[in-house]
């Protein structure tokens, strides 16, 4: 690639902030569908259904791995046929796997299918569309804007872009329980369906494309560090990183709803009631951090990284002992602030690490890490919350906390993953 291609690559277009915004409420339909199935329609689901509560986490488990597992492959295909196609494609994926969901469903609910094997291997295959396609969107996303923005202003920008990710788990258990009371389990899908559907049109017909698609692929597996990128020195700390974040915030996402009912002594049904304003106040805070924090304190993202950490440590040190709602949603805020902060310090300290025509290859691999340790915590965390000590999950947190402040302080070596100072 030239080195015009390159500029043009890291130029800031003029119509780039209409682009953000596009992509801003694309990643808003997913993170609002995907709340509505975790918190509103497939837990009642699988009960309405007579199903085991293990199959409704394996189900996000199966989804998981597959998302992990394609992320990578997404993110180099952005490469070659440009963000634009990837992203909306991706978005396709999403609908389908949401309108599969929706008949799988029905056909359930309907008793056209009764045998309970059955039943999850189609709800879990369905979801799975989502791992396998859906997971286009994001990895396309974040490459985007690194391709259309300078090296100091991607934490910002990444920052604002997912955290329309975030906007969406704010909106979506408010969204999801009136259209619940009002046109049953199933409409949350189908709504679903067609918000992912019109955003994919509308990136395929309006997300500008600058950046030059490389059509031959030998082009991009000859650039010197596509190939093992992950084991690169400069990115390896990034993604590790990533990986054990998962495996936190999965673990204190999935016991919290069971630590709710239990230190409330209330019922799942009644335990909505809880789970959904508290985790709404940890995505509020997550967006306050993303986009207040962030852009006011101007840190490193090595600091962003080290720092994040502590507002996760006190957290999880609040799960242990509470007894009451107000210590839960202090918990929760706490929680949000910490993710808010984490996430773009990795995200962006990946994607300067790299050079500019691997932004794709990097994406993907951030993402696939960013779900990794969801693949295992529905069964690892709640099963040593239910068999062990239920605060077990939460001081292995902690001992995971601490070990990622040290590593991201001695692993990532001072400049790696900063924007040049001028």
């Amino acid at each position: 690639m030239s080195d015009d291609d390159t500029s043009l690559e890291q130029t800031p277009q003029p119509n780039r902030r209409g682009a953000f915004f596009l992509l801003f409420f694309s990643l808003m339909a997913i993170g609002a569908g995907n709340t509505m199935l975790i918190a509103a329609v497939i837990p009642p689901l699988t009960r309405t259904l007579a199903l085991p509560d293990w199959m409704a986490g394996a189900i996000f488990s199966l989804s998981a791995l597959c998302w992990s597992l394609s992320s990578p492959f997404w993110g180099k295909r952005s490469n070659r046929y440009g963000r634009r196609r990837i992203a909306s494609f991706g978005l396709a994926g999403y609908a389908v796997s949401m309108f599969l969901l929706l008949l799988s469903s029905w056909a359930a609910i309907s008793e056209l299918i009764t045998a309970p094997f059955a039943i999850f291997a189609c709800l879990a295959l369905s979801r799975s569309v989502f791992g396998l396609i859906g997971s286009g969107s994001s990895p396309a996303a974040q490459a985007y804007v690194a391709d259309r923005t300078e090296p100091s202003e991607r934490q910002s920008e990444i920052a604002f872009v997912t955290s329309g990710f975030s906007f969406g788990t704010i909106v979506g258990p408010a969204f999801a329980a009136v259209l619940v009371a009002n046109f049953g389990l199933l409409s949350p899908m189908l709504i679903t369906c067609i918000m992912a559907s019109v955003m994919s049109v509308l990136l395929w017909n309006f997300l500008p494309e600058n950046r030059e698609p490389v059509q031959d692929a030998t082009r991009i597996e000859a650039i010197p560090g596509a190939i093992g990128l992950w084991r690169s020195r400069n990115v390896l700390p990034f993604l590790a990183y990533a990986v054990t974040l998962s495996l936190v915030t999965g673990i204190l996402t999935q016991v919290f709803v069971f630590a709710v009912m239990d230190k409330l002594n209330v019922t799942g049904a009644q335990a909505a009631q809880y789970t959904g304003p508290a985790f709404m106040v940890g995505a509020m805070a997550v967006m306050t951090a993303q986009l207040v924090l962030i852009p006011r304190l101007k840190l490193k993202n090595k600091t962003l990284m080290i720092t994040g950490c502590f507002p996760l440590l006190i957290g999880a040190l609040l799960l242990i002992p509470a007894q009451d709602f107000a210590t839960l949603i202090f918990a929760q805020f706490f929680l949000g602030i910490g993710q808010g902060l984490t996430r773009p310090g990795f995200s962006s300290g990946a994607s300067l690490a790299v050079s500019p025509e691997l932004q794709g290859n990097v994406a993907g691999l951030v993402i696939s890490a960013n779900g990794m340790g969801y693949i295992i915590t529905p069964l690892f965390g709640l099963f040593l919350y239910e068999f062990v000590d239920p605060s077990l999950p939460f001081w292995i947190c902690v001992g995971l906390l601490i070990s990622m402040a040290l590593f991201a302080w001695k692993a990532i070596e001072p400049g790696v993953g900063e924007a040049e100072e001028s």
